[in-house]
């Protein structure tokens, strides 16, 4: 068995090199047995799961082909993707976990989550967090037009990016008195958001930050039971 843990692709047809990396790590790990964790921002935006694009095709496709295979695939919701839900994750046999989940490897306690949660200094974004996942309200934009959501997709990322610019670095970064109330539970936190990749070892635990996906690269979390279950943090190379 190979558990693997990967974050914040953004995928979309205006970057088709982070789709063929995507498909690439597919392919590698095709024939390993593998339970694929992906810990939200799988794409860069979601507006539903009526939307379709050949580009994304091709992404289901490959997803079918990997668990036909007998691999697993599991998905958090992230800040861009809060949107996507089980019907798009049926037709690969995906698995919807919740904003927090726990998970046992032989004796080790994960907690995984997206980790825009735990930014609790970005006072604002946590504001607009709670009011666009309210179930309420994503119910009723999923009920609107495919050309409105893409609007209003278009427009939180504008939005988004201009916010990101004016706000201190330091903001946008997990609490560190957030970190510490939810891993005492558990041996490894594991979320990304952030874009900002490390281990950090805080009260005889580990956080363990996933990066976001670059051209070429992207960072990974591995482990294999063939490896004695080693934990192996690492770039990855497409």
């Amino acid at each position: 068995m190979t558990y693997l843990f990967i974050s914040d692709l953004h995928l979309s047809p205006d970057h088709p090199r982070l789709v063929r990396g995507f498909l690439a790590l597919l392919k590698q790990y095709q024939d390993k047995n593998t339970q694929l964790y992906i810990l939200g921002d799988w794409f860069n935006a979601w507006i539903g799961d009526d939307y379709t694009a050949p580009w994304l095709n091709e992404i289901v496709t490959a997803l079918q082909k990997f668990t036909d295979a007998g691999n697993r695939i599991y998905f958090q919701v992230g800040n861009r993707d809060f949107a996507l839900g089980r019907k798009f994750l049926k037709q690969f046999d995906g698995i919807l976990l919740p904003d927090v989940y726990t998970l046992n490897i032989h004796q080790h306690r994960f907690r995984l989550e997206h980790g825009d949660a735990l930014c609790t200094d970005d006072v604002s974004y946590q504001r607009f967090r709670k009011v666009i996942r309210n179930p309420i309200l994503l119910g009723l934009i999923k009920r609107t037009p495919l050309s409105f959501r893409q609007k209003l997709a278009n427009g939180f990322r504008k939005k988004s990016s201009e916010t990101k610019q004016l706000k201190n670095y330091d903001i946008m970064d997990v609490n560190r008195q957030a970190v510490e109330s939810v891993i005492t539970q558990v041996d490894y936190l594991i979320h990304g958001h952030t874009h900002r990749p490390e281990i950090h070892h805080i009260l005889n635990k580990q956080r363990i930050v996933l990066g976001d996906w670059r051209a070429d690269s992207a960072w990974i979390i591995e482990i294999n039971e063939q490896q004695n279950n080693q934990l192996d943090f690492k770039q990855w190379f497409y």
